[in-house]
């Protein structure tokens, strides 16, 4: 079966039209045996284990995908669930997710929930919940972080810390 990209990217299933019965025919013929009526080959019934994942994410709440290619420069992001960047992104932001694409950089302010690096990311972050820097991730300047994860590969410079850390001077970070 062939996909095509519909909008936003996702595939849709080319829809077959259905027969129309001939003027003046009746589905059932008097006299006639019942018989089945064949139904046009449908879509998978369950969804894959990774469509149901995205679907249950994309329902949970708003989402924001700065694709490639894409420069979004000088904003400020809020109220936006998970920020997805696959081009470049200077901003401040306070949300609950942020994912970086190999190919995608974010500068600037965040203070977020969880973050997965898979390119880059400089200025200052705070991942309250987890912060991943995965092997082609690397990031640079202030990072604060609940919990860290850095795979082979991954680099993380600057002022590193975990949240409840005290700075230079007695206050907590």
């Amino acid at each position: 079966m062939r996909y095509s990209d519909g909008l936003f990217g996702r595939k849709e299933v080319p829809r077959v039209p259905a027969a129309a019965p001939a003027v003046g025919a009746h589905p059932h013929a008097p006299g006639q045996p019942l018989t089945a009526v064949p139904r046009p080959a449908t879509a998978a019934a369950a969804p894959a284990p990774a469509e149901a994942a995205n679907r249950a994410e994309e329902a949970a709440g708003s989402r924001l995908i700065v694709g490639p290619n894409i420069k979004l420069k000088g904003v400020e992001i809020d109220d936006c669930d998970t920020l997805v960047v696959e081009g470049r992104v200077e901003a401040t932001m306070v949300s609950r997710a942020i994912q970086i694409a190999e190919q995608g950089s974010f500068k600037g302010t965040a203070d977020i929930e969880v973050a997965e690096i898979r390119g880059s990311y400089e200025g200052e972050l705070t991942a309250r919940g987890r912060l991943v820097i995965h092997a082609t991730g690397r990031v640079t300047g202030k990072v604060r972080y609940g919990r860290l994860l850095v795979q082979e590969g991954g680099e993380i410079s600057g002022d590193i810390g975990t949240l409840g850390a005290r700075e230079p001077g007695g206050r907590a970070a």
